[in-house]
């Protein structure tokens, strides 16, 4: 592994061959981003902090390579079609898409075949995506949705048998809510505990009397929640107001905003969501981004923000991006990489915790690794509890059972390929 000192003089070397034309050029990676419509409290944040991460590397190093980044983003709304629209708008020059929900990421998948632009979805997205044979030009690393329920599951086996226990599983009436079912289902069947899945529609998102009363005619032991936006503090709300145990309440990393638990203070101390990013205000990148952006005015954050889950976890997801980028531009010998380029840059990534600290990003992400056929890593996830006040952390690293997701990755990307054949696969894929 080339050392911190060995990447800026490569860095150096690489921009110094492409000379000033390609630097004006730039790197293109647009996002799809969502700041509007009713997922905007959970989109705004986010797409703060991966602009952030990226502007300050602009700054501070002169972008990737010695070539700056261009991070534009083309508003969705979190809508399905202006997100295909954002799409055929930016992949003319773009080195990747972010296309930031499962639904534009499902509508997006077939495409990359042909426009050979690799999705970058971290922590989101079409779980069998981790089948990087199968689906050459889609990530979604570090974790997918099926290693998050896995931990979430592997948590409550901690504190009990889950044998004959009922859990209720709260999700969104949409393609990401319904992402987890495969896994869960299979685990319920295994495990002996009783799933009751329980849809909340778009509609529904602040007004769930309906499914709440139907938790409280259920009983069940835990509820775990998959929300997004509003239904994240519509849920909360509802479950302090109906005195639901929060100890016995977990989300995934998308349900762990700091701002839905603040609406409840106290109440909510116990609430738990899983989560592959920790914000840590004393890493070394923190420093920079407040020099370089914050201080700069170069952000639309806020003090507050900068401290919250969701802040940190966009730096994550550029951090992942331009970590790709930097590697893709050693392997070409070249600043000027092209999507196929970063294909394989995100197919070699190797966060170790020596690579995370030369990075400023001590205790913000696990280590985890990709391959050709692994395009998730796996990385495991941190339980986060709410306080009363802020998100700690109320676990060690728990690994997901990668072996039972392995397995289901294979058949499910499987049948993916057969339903859209013809479908091509990558063969000379060994790792």
């Amino acid at each position: 592994m080339m050392t911190f000192t060995g990447r800026i003089a490569a860095a150096a070397a690489l921009a110094t061959l492409m000379g000033t034309t390609a630097m004006a050029e730039g790197l293109a990676t647009p996002n799809l981003a969502y700041r509007t419509g009713p997922f905007a409290a959970t989109g705004i944040p986010l797409m703060n902090g991966q602009a952030d991460y990226m502007s300050m590397l602009n700054a501070r190093d002169g972008g990737i390579g010695g070539m700056m980044v261009d991070f534009s983003e083309c508003e969705t709304g979190y809508s399905t079609e202006k997100g295909a629209e954002c799409y055929e708008k930016t992949k003319g020059s773009a080195l990747v898409t972010q296309p930031w929900s499962t639904g534009i990421t499902l509508q997006v998948l077939p495409k990359t075949n042909i426009d050979k632009i690799p999705i970058l979805a971290p922590g989101y997205g079409f779980s069998p995506m981790g089948d990087g044979k199968v689906f050459q030009w889609a990530f979604n690393t570090p974790l997918s949705y099926w290693d998050g329920a896995s931990i979430i599951l592997k948590y409550l086996q901690d504190m009990g048998d889950l044998s004959g226990k009922k859990v209720a599983f709260l999700h969104l009436d949409h393609p990401f809510g319904k992402e987890p079912l495969p896994y869960l289902e299979m685990k319920a069947e295994s495990l002996g505990f009783e799933l009751l899945p329980i849809p909340v529609g778009l509609k529904e998102m602040q007004n769930q009397s309906a499914q709440w009363l139907q938790i409280r005619r259920e009983r069940p032991d835990y509820v775990i929640m998959w929300g997004w936006g509003a239904m994240n503090a519509g849920a909360i709300t509802e479950a302090v107001k109906t005195k639901f145990p929060m100890d016995n309440m977990l989300g995934v990393w998308w349900a762990g905003h700091d701002a839905d638990l603040k609406l409840v203070g106290e109440d909510g101390k116990g609430y738990k969501s899983v989560s592959w990013s920790f914000p840590n205000m004393d890493a070394p990148v923190m420093a920079d981004i407040k020099s370089l952006v914050i201080d700069a005015g170069k952000s639309q954050t806020t003090p507050e923000e900068m401290e919250g889950v969701f802040y940190s976890r966009g730096l994550i997801i550029s951090a992942i991006l331009a970590e790709g980028i930097t590697v893709a531009q050693e392997h070409a010998g070249t600043a000027d990489i092209t999507p196929s380029d970063l294909r394989w840059g995100l197919e070699n990534l190797n966060f170790t915790e020596a690579r995370i600290d030369e990075l400023g990003l001590t205790g913000m992400v696990p280590p985890f690794s990709t391959s050709c056929s692994n395009h998730t890593g796996h990385s495991g996830g941190w339980m986060l509890e709410w306080d009363g006040a802020k998100f700690v952390k109320a676990s060690d690293l728990i690994m997901p059972d990668s072996e039972a997701i392995s397995e289901l990755e294979t058949a499910k990307a499987q049948e993916y390929a057969e339903e859209n054949a013809p479908w091509p696969v990558n063969e000379d894929c060994q790792m």
